[in-house]
């Protein structure tokens, strides 16, 4: 099946529907012109400087159906993001972004960690990236929290120093915590401390599971890690396969997922970029939001899978056949998965994503 591209009358029509995006990596958002703008500034060698040829390559690079060759280009983007200049740039230029793109509510995560290696520490790092989305939000009105990520190729006891840092920081904008990086041979219970201290603290958890490796990954993250989200789920599909075949023990793990309404952080065009799905025609997505999962669709990263949200929304609408009312639920799923407070997520629906979606109607 081929997509073709929309109309501008189609993407425009969707770009205005209010949006909710939960699973946006800061370091795999940023514009082309500012990469090549900050490599100057900073003395860092790029592999091209017209905005255009360095999108393509990008794209290009991560669109090698690999994970590992995925993630290649974040060397790139995050050697621009070692100043606190930087860093305020890209965090404020991302919720500009987001809000040209229709998002009402968006959080935005980052390794602080992959920031310090022109000095400085982990809490100017992290400072200047609240600093930067906090003036993007007084400047466009939308919402934008950031979610701190550790990183599980790293030693277990950065990870916990990536959780205390995120905690520290609950009162300036950070909402939760990532687990990030290479599935496979790196499982999520390597960092089982960092997790106990969230559960502890009463942190929001959510974990990258289920993308590049199997079930066990979901099961972790979920049994042994607490997530109360996960970003990606796309394999959990082999649970409900196995429940279709009639095993005794299968089903159970997705049944968990929807009887405790753990929010599934969905990414089409990025899961056959790094070859999570074969093509987008058989990602299971569709089938997810329509037993009634707790589904949210999302970018992953707009620069290197050369989308956007409002494009992925187009492309759930003609592949899959989503009504406005479907994309409606995408939304309210989302502002029901937020970190941000329970009243935060009410107000979020009420006031922005049903009066939204009821123009939109009318304007149909």
């Amino acid at each position: 099946m081929s997509t073709g591209s929309p109309s501008d009358a189609d993407l425009a029509f969707i770009r205005r529907l209010p949006k909710v995006h939960l699973h946006d990596h800061l370091d795999g958002g940023l514009r082309p012109g500012t990469i090549i703008e900050l490599a100057r500034e900073q003395g860092v060698d790029l592999p091209a400087d017209d905005p255009a040829e360095l999108q393509e390559w990008f794209h290009r690079g991560a669109n090698r159906g690999s994970l590992p060759l995925y993630l290649e280009g974040f060397a790139v983007t995050c050697g621009v993001m070692q100043t606190e200049e930087s860093l305020a740039r890209v965090a404020r230029e991302r919720v500009e972004d987001l809000a040209a793109d229709g998002v009402v509510y968006g959080e935005v995560r980052f390794a602080p960690i992959l920031h310090v290696d022109r000095g400085l520490n982990l809490e100017q790092v992290l400072s200047s990236v609240l600093a930067g989305t906090e003036e993007g939000c007084r400047s466009t009105g939308i919402d934008v929290r950031t979610i701190v990520c550790g990183m599980r190729h790293m030693d277990p006891s950065a990870t916990l120093e990536m959780a205390e840092l995120a905690v520290d920081f609950r009162d300036r904008g950070v909402v939760g915590f990532d687990l990030a990086g290479d599935e496979s041979g790196h499982p999520p219970k390597r960092h089982i401390e960092a997790f106990h201290f969230l559960q502890r603290e009463n942190f929001n958890i959510t974990i990258h599971a289920g993308e590049a490796f199997g079930l066990a990954s979901i099961w972790q993250a979920i049994q042994f890690c607490g997530a109360h989200r996960i970003g990606h789920a796309t394999r959990l599909v082999e649970d409900l396969e196995d429940a279709a075949q009639g095993s005794r023990s299968a089903g159970t793990l997705a049944t968990y997922i929807d009887d405790h309404r753990i929010c599934l952080e969905m990414c089409l065009s990025s899961n056959v970029h790094t070859g999570a799905v074969e093509r987008l025609e058989d990602h299971p997505f569709p089938d997810y939001l329509r037993r009634g999962f707790r589904v949210c669709l999302n970018v992953d990263n707009y620069l290197m899978s050369a989308t956007t949200l409002s494009h992925e929304w187009w492309l759930a609408r003609e592949l899959f056949g989503l009504d406005l009312d479907e994309l409606e639920m995408l939304a309210k799923n989302g502002a029901n998965g937020a970190f941000c407070h329970h009243p935060e997520r009410i107000r979020l629906y009420e006031e922005r994503i049903r009066p939204g979606f009821e123009a939109a109607r009318a304007e149909s």
